[in-house]
């Protein structure tokens, strides 16, 4: 089942990172050199902290990513998702 398009996305917040489900741009070179491309982007839904959340414009999962491993969030700071 695809997910719709979180009504929270918006084309100017966006991250080049790969998509854990998809992996659509295992074979893009600008993608394999880590530079941005013009097709394999997310949609950055929102941030807390260093945690994003994030969801794939192709197959529309969405999932969150800590963007620092090893950094906690604050006590009094809670995650969207």
């Amino acid at each position: 089942m695809r997910l719709p398009i979180d009504p929270q996305a918006d084309i100017a917040r966006r991250a080049w990172v790969a998509c854990p489900v998809c992996d659509d741009a295992r074979h893009c070179e600008p993608c394999a050199g880590r530079r941005n491309c013009r097709e394999h982007w997310r949609y950055l839904i929102s941030s807390k902290g260093p945690v994003v959340h994030l969801q794939c414009p192709s197959c529309t999962h969405m999932w969150s990513l800590n963007t620092r491993p090893g950094v906690t969030l604050r006590d009094d700071v809670t995650p969207d998702h």
